[in-house]
């Protein structure tokens, strides 16, 4: 005999999602149940609440999902198409409404600041990125542009490239980023030559090159600090 799912009017009030971020505020709930909301309904065969813990197990909490594709959702048994797509935009509304956050008129006063602003962008990512922040005299952001994606080279990461940006944003000075996905911050040979080089550069043409930061999993290493630039 097949189990007949509960509903979410069948749950107490005060268990109901909805209700409780009515009452409480959305900080008050958990993934699941942040999920559920935006999955509405559940299948024949589970709640949405059920549907939305077996989600968040699957892809071993957000981590993963926030970066699941279409076809890795619908493969999933109850999440069709519509589900899919309703998921994929509110992680894409809540990236955007992060970013928007982060670049009203961002300053940069330290090497924390700079790991700050990129930290949840680049720690989690399989390869890796190198990234410039272009900014203004009071060192406000003005630009972000990841130059390449791939191991970090010198005859790859090419002074041109980096510099090119910051002429058409005329910025007064540029940081540098790359992340490590091992998680490890620690810098190679390569990130202190690449640094050295565009440090150089920059003196030349007159653009500083702040800082070469490099991410980890909820650490960094500012290559400044250590006096490489």
């Amino acid at each position: 005999m097949l189990k007949t799912p509960l509903l979410i009017r069948d749950y107490p009030e005060d268990e109901r999602p909805r209700e409780r971020l009515i009452k409480g505020g959305s900080e008050v709930l958990s993934n699941q149940e942040l999920l559920a909301i935006v999955l509405r309904t559940g299948t024949k065969q589970e709640s949405v609440l059920e549907l939305s813990h077996r989600i968040i197990q699957h892809f071993e909490g957000l981590r993963l999902l926030k970066d699941a594709s279409i076809e890795e959702l619908t493969s999933l048994n109850g999440v069709g198409p519509a589900k899919a797509v309703q998921l994929m935009a509110a992680i894409e509304l809540g990236r955007r409404v992060s970013r928007l956050q982060q670049e009203e008129r961002y300053t940069v006063r330290s090497p924390e600041d700079g790991a700050n602003y990129v930290m949840e962008d680049m720690r989690f990512l399989s390869q890796e990125h190198f990234v410039c922040l272009y900014l203004n005299t009071k060192n406000q952001v003005l630009h972000r542009k990841t130059v390449f994606v791939g191991s970090l080279n010198a005859s790859i990461v090419h002074p041109r490239e980096v510099f090119r940006e910051a002429f058409r944003r005329s910025a007064a000075s540029l940081i540098c980023f790359h992340n490590h996905p091992s998680g490890d911050p620690t810098p190679s040979r390569e990130d202190i030559e690449v640094t050295k080089r565009l440090a150089e550069c920059g003196k030349m043409i007159g653009i500083d090159v702040l800082d070469h930061i490099i991410i980890g999993d909820q650490k960094f290493i500012s290559l400044k600090e250590k006096g490489y630039v």
